[in-house]
Formats: structure tokens, C-alpha cells, sequence
């Protein structure tokens, strides 16, 4: 059983940066994809971004394409997300996702999600 757990949201200014985190344990699969969707109050859950875990491979949403990084660090079996430029509809629960095959639609793990606040 693959866990997820998220860190360092928080409160920002509009134009300002933040960097979240998600350390998985558990994991066991070779084809493996990490990634990270938000949802905002009364919206539905929209997805942010995607790295593929062995080649690095990227994948972002329209509206964080250019302003968001995911990057992941093996070692640490953790995947970050860079997020510069902030605005306020920014602000939302972010929550990090994995799943065990990188051509799945669906996503086999999720976590607590990590609350983002952008003030403008």
C-alpha cells in the first residue's frame, strides 16, 4: 500500500512563490506516475501537473503550464511542485496522486491534500 503525504502550503501573496511537497512510501511498482490536482470550493477537482517516475517525463494543465514545476527526487521517493506566479484563483487544496500505471486514466493513491491560499 503506496502512502502519499503532502507539505508546505500555506498563505502567499499574489505574485509570490510557494514549493509543495509529497513523500511516498510503499511504493512498489516499476511503471509508476506521480502528479498533483487542486480543488477550490465549489469547483470540481482540477488536474495540475504529472511526472512519469523512472523517465522524468512532465505533463501540466493549461492554466499552470509556465508557472508550475513538478520535478522528483528518487532517492527521497518525493515529488515537488514549484509554483511561481501565484494568483489568487491559485488558492484551492492541492492534493498529490499516484498511480501505478503511467497510461492509466485513473489514480491508484491520493493524499490528505496540503491547503494553498494566494491573497491578492
Amino acid at each position: 500500500q503506496v502512502q502519499l503525504v503532502e507539505s508546505g502550503g500555506g498563505l502567499v501573496q499574489a505574485g509570490g512563490s510557494l514549493t509543495l511537497s509529497c513523500a511516498a512510501s510503499g511504493r512498489s511498482s516499476s511503471s509508476y506516475a506521480m502528479g498533483w490536482f487542486r480543488q477550490a470550493p465549489g469547483a470540481e477537482r482540477e488536474f495540475v501537473s504529472l511526472i512519469t517516475w523512472n523517465a522524468g517525463i512532465t505533463y501540466y494543465g493549461g492554466t499552470v503550464k509556465g508557472r508550475f514545476t513538478i520535478s522528483r527526487e528518487k532517492a527521497k521517493n518525493t515529488v515537488y511542485l514549484q509554483m511561481n506566479s501565484l494568483k489568487p484563483e491559485d488558492t484551492a487544496v492541492y492534493y498529490c496522486a499516484a498511480k501505478n500505471s503511467i497510461t492509466s486514466p485513473d489514480y491508484d493513491y491520493w493524499g490528505q491534500g496540503t491547503q494553498v491560499t494566494v491573497s491578492s
